[in-house]
């Protein structure tokens, strides 16, 4: 290890104790030092499914609510009107972090200024390695206009954003920060997830972002928003990854997506289709929502992954759409009150089946919907239906992890085989063969 970088190791040792934001700038000091030195950036829902109103329910054909369960988190799209345009988690440490932490007498020699000044390089890097990649999009649409953002996903000159900025859109046009203009075309729309693909109509060659691997991120590390907020072009913020694994349904979807990224970096209108990036300045995800009353940014904002991009965009290409699976099903979590009501092992996690949508998968497979409310422990709940604790040998303990399976693992056609506890505890498995999401 080089002296520096030992000295900057030792520093972390001795000043272990440190929590909160503290000892994430140290973490980051010692990285970006390090670095600089070797030379080297809402819950439960359905299967694949789709929800209805604000029922706690995904893969839904009903608007029929369920009695318990959370509901997925319900945002804001924030692509920007033409009026609006004018206890700390601190995560995992990264891997190149220095192996010797524990070496003894090697701490107190960073000083204050050198970890605020290490931690500023890392946030203008990813910015100044971004900035040429990223764009604004201005539309006009027979209602008026609007505008958001988006990134250079290939060397095709293909741009991503989201499906709600280009939205019935009549004319696009992406601008670079230094002032490129081009007219662009609608290659494919994916209004489930909200991601869309244009072909920027030049012959210059445009600069490609570099992507990232969304399952990578963890709640505490640095995220970064570049986009055009309100009109103000690219504008960068500044937070960390909040939380991982949430749902939202797109607009008036009645799918949801899963494996959202939560964030407290600002987000606001205009930022939507815009780049999360990491330290390493590689996207993580697709800035889509807020969660807010005032359509401002509250500190609560959701980026599509960018896994789930890197899976429908090559088919939005070639043939303008994403064909997903589904099961027909509407369901949230099993609680423990729901556990005990349907008279399963103690401990039991899954994905409550509430509603079996008629003449779909689920119902040609046998899958039992709730029967009837019962009063159990002071609490209305329903009974009868399946409760789902496996898909194909994968462990499900929740209504989002049974999105996530059907997202990422199956298209239609495919059969996959569920294991089932029925109400009353009996344990048995049905075999489902998806179709196409209605």
């Amino acid at each position: 290890m080089p002296p520096k970088t030992s000295r900057i190791a030792g520093m972390l040792v001795s000043r272990k104790a440190l929590t909160g934001w503290t000892g994430a700038l140290l973490l980051v000091a010692t990285v970006a030092c390090s670095s600089a030195v070797d030379d080297s950036p809402a819950t439960s829902d359905a299967a694949s499914a789709q929800t209805a109103g604000d029922s706690p329910t995904a893969q839904s054909d009903s608007p029929r609510a369920d009695s318990a369960g959370t509901a997925p988190d319900t945002g804001q799209p924030i692509a920007a009107s033409p009026d609006e345009i004018a206890d700390d988690v601190i995560g995992d440490a990264p891997e190149n972090t220095p192996a010797n932490l524990d070496q003894p007498g090697l701490g107190q020699t960073l000083t204050a200024d050198e970890i605020a000044a290490a931690f500023e390089s890392v946030i203008g890097r990813v910015f100044t390695d971004s900035l040429d990649s990223v764009v604004e999009i201005t539309v006009s649409t027979v209602a008026g206009g609007a505008s958001g953002s988006g990134f250079v996903w290939d060397d095709q000159n293909r741009i991503v954003t989201n499906q709600h900025v280009i939205a019935d859109a009549e004319r696009v046009e992406v601008t670079f920060s230094d002032g490129r203009s081009y007219a662009a075309t609608v290659l494919g729309e994916d209004p489930d997830a909200d991601v869309a693909v244009l072909q920027a109509e030049t012959d210059d060659r445009l600069k490609p972002i570099a992507l990232g691997d969304s399952d990578t991120a963890l709640p505490g590390q640095i995220a970064i928003a570049i986009g055009n907020p309100f009109g103000e072009e690219f504008t960068l913020t500044q937070g960390i990854v909040s939380a991982v694994g949430r749902s939202i349904r797109s607009g008036n979807q009645g799918f949801t997506t899963p494996d959202v990224i939560q964030t407290d970096a600002a987000i606001n209108p205009g930022n939507s289709g815009g780049p999360l990036l990491n330290r390493h300045g590689e996207v993580i995800g697709i800035n889509a929502q807020i969660r807010s009353d005032s359509r401002q940014n509250s500190g609560v904002g959701f980026a599509v992954p960018i896994n789930i991009a890197k899976m429908v965009v090559p088919d939005l290409i070639e043939h303008g759409e994403f064909v997903y699976s589904w099961l027909g099903v509407s369901g949230h979590d099993v609680s423990r009150v729901l556990a005990k009501a349907l008279d399963l092992p103690d401990g039991t996690r899954g994905a409550y089946i509430s509603q079996v949508i008629p003449d779909g998968p689920a119902e040609d497979a046998g899958l039992n919907e709730m029967s009837r409310t019962i009063r159990f422990e002071g609490e209305l709940v329903d009974v009868g239906g399946d409760t789902v604790v496996g898909v194909d040998g994968t462990p499900i303990r929740s209504m989002a992890d049974l999105i996530s399976y059907l997202t990422n693992n199956t298209r239609p056609g495919d059969i996959v085989m569920l294991e089932i506890i029925e109400y009353g505890g009996d344990r048995t498995e049905k075999r489902v063969e998806l179709g196409v999401r209605p």
